[in-house]
């Protein structure tokens, strides 16, 4: 079933939404793109005559009350989103008179999921060690259903539009979907785009295609660097995997955030690229500081050369022509991760270059997808997001999809 094509009319739905918001100590949203990102599908159920039951997690609770994770301090924003009141349930798993209660428009929105451990599905207090944690976790397992089957119990019809949890396969993005038929569940909007923006890069490609990783740890993106190999044309390597690069081709790179334990891994990749022949870019200059701040010392080195004492914290000029280069003429885009500590300002020159790189593709008829935090916040930062095709919100569940892994929320509904 398809959102469009369902009929909510004097129906219930429950939907899964990431409201996991920032907050400041105040309680106050500082950043409401989550929010933001839900309403199509939120909006489209009330003007068809629905009633709404909204269900998120916020933070790392651990299946306790904490009161910084309720969602109660942001009900009156979803309600000025919405347009509404929205009404709250104080306990997520005994909100059935509530639920029941909700008519045609009204919108009922649940305390943090997270609060009960049964939506993760985790033994709490007991370690993996403990020979008595295998049995803890099959009963654990018993009253995740459970759960889900009292929170599946409020509504008629069940809408996942949570990308950002769709590799978890907790109570509410995956086990509820067993209390539905197939004709009453579906993927929210938000989810349909996500799911679509990662086909547009895995299946529907156009050529050439480059993707950018970039981040500290070449540890972090194995998985999804040897999933794109047999994909893309070009493949940008940057941040501080550069300097894990540098030193496992022998070269000096003074106090550079470095995996000495992934060298080996680095020279396989160098090896795996030349054999499918895809382009491997690594940066060859950096911007080198003599401390980690903005006002820092800086001098321009190979990024195989960098003096004793001195960290590489951007990709120098040439690197940034280099990048640039194998962007521009690309008609798929990828881009994870930043080219250096783009927080600080002076140092933010080469994930900028990228980010103009790709705006600049994308003006030229390039489908460019842009996934995971930090990669979000440059493009952000440098007022370029409305320059690329598709931001993802979704951080680990992209980067799950591009690594080929089924992610569990789309599955339990797309089978």
């Amino acid at each position: 079933m398809t959102i469009n094509d369902y009929k909510f009319a004097g129906k219930k739905a429950i939907v899964r939404v990431d409201f996991n918001v920032p907050l400041n100590e105040n309680g106050q949203i500082t950043d409401d793109t989550r929010i933001r990102g839900a309403l199509p599908t939120l909006k489209h159920i009330l003007e068809e005559g629905g009633a709404l039951i909204i269900m998120s997690h916020m933070g790392k609770p651990k299946g306790k009350v904490v009161a910084k994770y309720s969602l109660k301090q942001i009900v009156d924003a979803v309600s000025a989103a919405l347009g509404t009141p929205v009404q709250f349930a104080e306990d997520c798993a005994k909100a059935a008179e509530q639920a029941a209660a909700l008519k045609a428009g009204e919108v009922l929105l649940l305390e943090n999921l997270r609060y009960y451990p049964e939506e993760e599905g985790k033994p709490v207090g007991i370690d993996k060690e403990d020979p008595a944690y295998e049995e803890a976790k099959k009963a654990m397992k018993a009253s995740q259903k459970e759960f889900a089957k009292t929170l599946a119990s409020y509504a008629d019809c069940y809408v996942n539009d949570a990308f950002g949890t769709a590799h978890r396969k907790h109570a509410s993005t995956a086990v509820i979907a067993d209390y539905f038929d197939a004709d009453n569940k579906m993927l929210g909007y938000l989810m349909e785009k996500e799911v679509e923006a990662v086909d547009n890069i895995l299946k529907n490609i156009k050529r050439p295609f480059t993707a950018i990783m970039g981040g500290s740890k070449v540890s972090t993106k194995i998985g999804i660097i040897e999933n794109l190999m047999d994909k893309v044309d070009n493949l940008i390597l940057c941040g501080g995997m550069t300097y894990t690069f540098a030193k496992a081709n022998g070269g000096e790179i003074g106090k550079s955030i470095c995996e000495n334990d992934k060298l080996e891994l680095a020279l396989d990749i160098i090896a795996q690229a030349k054999a499918k022949g895809v382009n491997l870019v690594l940066a060859t200059d950096c911007v080198a500081a003599d401390d980690f701040c903005n006002e820092a010392n800086t001098q321009i080195c190979p990024s195989n050369a960098i003096p004793a004492g001195w960290e590489g914290v951007d990709a120098g000029p040439e690197s940034r022509k280099a990048f640039a280069a194998a962007i521009e003429d690309a008609k798929t885009i990828l881009w994870n991760g930043p080219a250096g500590v783009f927080e600080f300002d002076n140092f933010a020159a080469g994930s900028k270059a990228i980010a103009e790189a790709i705006a600049t593709a994308t003006d030229n008829g390039a489908y460019s997808l842009i996934g995971g935090g930090d990669s979000v916040a440059c493009v952000n930062k440098f007022g370029m997001a409305d320059r690329v095709s598709y931001i993802s919100t979704g951080g680990g569940a992209l980067l799950e999809a591009i690594e080929g892994k089924v992610l569990p929320g789309v599955a339990a509904i797309k089978g």
